[in-house]
């Protein structure tokens, strides 16, 4: 509720604080790059250490300060956006840091039931707060005439709630991950395990994506620019995302565990249609274009992680995630400032690039599943 209460309304906070198109786009792409570049560090911090726990409090600790913080922006006057820009990097730093180690615990947890239904269960529940969240921040937002603090001042509480649950369950819980996997070499010295040549490739083609997918600050930015919706209407249609992720996460999760990693090439043929639909000017394609962003988020974050689960072994699975983040994070990069750019310029080269990227990544997707099948059946 907290953080994605707060994303669904960057795109309006950053244009109402006296950002471009530009500095939408490259400051929601350096935070998906940062709350995917920086786990290379936290995976294997997490690993190292063993302290999932403790990562996984820590990052929902910051998640939870730095969002309500937010509301205090718009009456800081020319220092508003820069401290916005801070404070945005900064949640998404809070992602980075526990990430890793929240989903080695899940992994753990969801082996038990099948990688995919439990991915896919996970994130389905997880966007009850997602689409919980943008609701409470429309509801807010309208009944405060259009001013978009109140509705972040108010996220201060699932915030405070969701870091109190946590402590208690971690008070209540049993260590379950394994110590990391080591191997000796010649001379006797221990080694971390090596990560399978077929983790690499898929880590390229969801990096590719990731770099076509492009954030719902830009999305959110077009709504209101292009007045296809008011800024109260915006967390409304990130709420509808947030439903249709949860239940692409649950189809294709369950489908993963039929089918294997066939089902991901539906991921690149989403994204590639989003951009032609979420920047029209009417808003049945726009809201068309919204839930199919949200249906491609919810397969990136449940069967895609169900994936890299499968492909690594147990006790390097934060590690894994780590490296698997950071990929996907210059991606996130790239494609940020690239849709940023592209869209002031031409919405034409928009679509095109976007589909070239996505044509890439169905290759390779395509040429790394015989490999990754042969993986997972040995």
């Amino acid at each position: 509720m907290a953080y994605e209460g707060a994303r669904s309304v960057y795109g309006p906070l950053l244009g109402a604080l006296g950002a471009s198109a530009l500095v939408v786009g490259l400051v929601t792409g350096a935070g998906e790059a940062a709350a995917l570049l920086l786990r290379l560090v936290s995976g294997p911090l997490a690993d190292r250490t063993r302290r999932y726990w403790t990562l996984t409090i820590l990052g929902y600790a910051l998640t939870a300060v730095c969002v309500p913080l937010l509301a205090v922006t718009p009456a800081l006057g020319g220092a508003g956006l820069a401290v916005a820009a801070v404070l945005i990097l900064a949640e998404r730093l809070g992602k980075a840091v526990r990430s890793p180690a929240k989903s080695a615990l899940l992994a753990d947890a969801a082996s038990q039931v099948g990688m995919g239904r439990g991915m896919g269960v996970h994130k389905a529940l997880d966007q009850i707060g997602a689409f919980a969240g943008p609701l409470l921040v429309a509801a807010v937002v309208a009944a405060a005439a259009g001013r978009l603090w109140p509705g972040l001042a108010v996220l201060a509480v699932p915030g405070a709630v969701a870091v109190l649950l946590l402590a208690i369950l971690r008070s209540r819980a049993r260590r379950t991950v394994a110590a990391p996997a080591r191997r000796s070499t010649s001379d006797g010295q221990e080694v971390a395990a090596p990560l399978p040549a077929a983790f690499t490739r898929f880590a390229v083609a969801s990096a590719l994506c990731t770099a076509g997918l492009v954030t719902f600050g830009m999305i959110g930015y077009h709504l209101v620019e292009a007045d296809v919706v008011g800024a109260a209407g915006v967390p409304l249609l990130y709420a509808a995302a947030m439903a249709a992720g949860a239940l692409a996460a649950l189809a294709t999760g369950a489908a993963y565990d039929r089918l294997g990693p066939r089902i991901l090439v539906v991921l690149p043929v989403m994204v590639a249609v989003v951009p032609a639909l979420a920047f029209s000017t009417g808003l049945g394609l726009a809201a068309a274009g919204v839930l199919l962003w949200g249906a491609a988020v919810g397969v990136q974050d449940s069967t895609v992680k169900a994936f890299v689960a499968d492909l690594v072994p147990r006790p390097r699975r934060a590690t894994a995630y780590g490296i698997f983040a950071a990929v996907q994070g210059g991606g996130a990069l790239a494609g940020g400032v690239a849709v940023g750019a592209l869209y002031e310029q031409s919405r034409t080269a928009l679509l095109v690039v976007v589909a070239v990227t996505q044509v890439v990544a169905l290759v390779i997707l395509r040429t790394t599943r015989p490999v990754a099948e042969s993986y997972l059946s040995d």
